[in-house]
């Protein structure tokens, strides 16, 4: 009995812990993935999802790690693929690129855009603090990526912030690639979004972006439980309007998940004063925080709000995801 449990948990970390179920509870969502393959330790953060030939893809951020050898491994991002949206397979990471010494620290926090018949990720470098910016690679098969020649290919202007881009979500809207992304104020403790625009035929290269914040953050927290910070927006076209899925509040704190909407792109109202999606209850897997959100428009029906959870205060992470459904113009959950 002891060697088959054994074999069982080898099972587990060997397959990244991809959990998929007929029966979804609080307790267990249908989809609950964790990619081990760094630390053996399910861990996977910031999640981002596409449609791309004939399979689902996700992106998201593994942990930094020391190999046997001693040497210390950055953030990278790890690629899944799924044909259900509730079961993936790891596929391996973006790999890296020995020109690009601003990502030596670590890259991590994708975002996925799908341009005729490529995928141009975006993404952040980590470890560098203020100086962490948002870069760009695009691929052919969704898997090895090239790296843009301007990289890094924003930071932000103004007095206002701390000159730090990460958490990048990309979207094209009224003829024009819209920018969203997420830095600090001056003292490094706020949290806050601001927004950079290209032209729609851009290559999304540095010189093509121009910074709409540079007075001031586009949407700052406001609300109790957002606390000291707003990030990791993720934006959905409905119907001409845009719908913003936004992180409340830092990792753990608890972190939770909130909406709001714009007509321009630039100025947003939110659209509820509590948690979209809050954390869980004591017990349930995500009882310290329901956090980065991807809203993925799936081109097959009902459209999936992804994000990342843990019970641990951060010592284990996984994504899941919940289907939204539409009424009135605002977004409810279809558990």
């Amino acid at each position: 009995m002891y060697k088959m449990l054994v074999f069982i948990l080898f099972l587990l970390f060997e397959t990244n812990v991809v959990y998929g179920q007929d029966t979804a509870s609080p307790a267990h969502p249908a989809m609950m993935y964790g990619d081990t393959s760094r630390t053996g330790i399910p861990f996977s953060k910031d999640p981002y999802v596409i449609w791309f030939n004939g399979r689902f893809l996700m992106y998201y951020s593994v942990p930094g790690f020391t190999d046997k050898t001693g040497n210390v491994n950055g953030w990278g991002i790890g690629i899944a693929e799924s044909t259900d949206l509730v079961n993936w397979k790891r596929l391996g990471e973006v790999n890296t690129d020995p020109e690009a010494t601003y990502e030596s620290k670590g890259m991590c926090a994708p975002c996925a855009l799908v341009v005729g018949n490529k995928v141009n990720l975006f993404y952040q470098t980590y470890g560098n603090g203020r100086k962490d910016a948002i870069c760009h690679a695009w691929s052919t098969d969704g898997i090895h990526f090239a790296r843009n020649k301007t990289n890094p290919v924003f930071h932000p202007d103004g007095t206002w912030n701390c000159g730090r881009a990460i958490d990048a979500e990309v979207i094209k809207f009224n003829g024009q690639y819209f920018l969203y992304y997420a830095t600090r104020d001056s003292a490094y403790k706020i949290q806050m979004q601001g927004v950079a625009v290209a032209s729609g035929n851009t290559g999304f290269n540095r010189g093509d972006w121009k910074n709409l914040s540079s007075d001031g953050p586009m949407l700052k927290p406001e609300l109790p439980w957002e606390k000291d910070c707003i990030e990791a927006a993720s934006v959905i076209n409905k119907n001409g309007e845009l719908f913003m899925f936004y992180a409340g509040a830092y990792n753990n704190a608890p972190q939770q998940i909130g909406v709001a909407k714009s007509s321009d792109g630039i100025h947003w109202k939110r659209i509820f004063a509590d948690p979209f999606l809050p954390n869980g209850k004591p017990g349930e897997w995500n009882s310290s925080e329901s956090g980065h959100p991807h809203i993925f428009a799936n081109p097959g029906g009902d459209d999936y709000l992804f994000f990342q959870g843990n019970n641990t205060k951060g010592k284990n992470w996984f994504l899941s995801n919940v289907r939204i459904g539409w009424k009135n113009g605002e977004p409810f959950s279809l558990k």
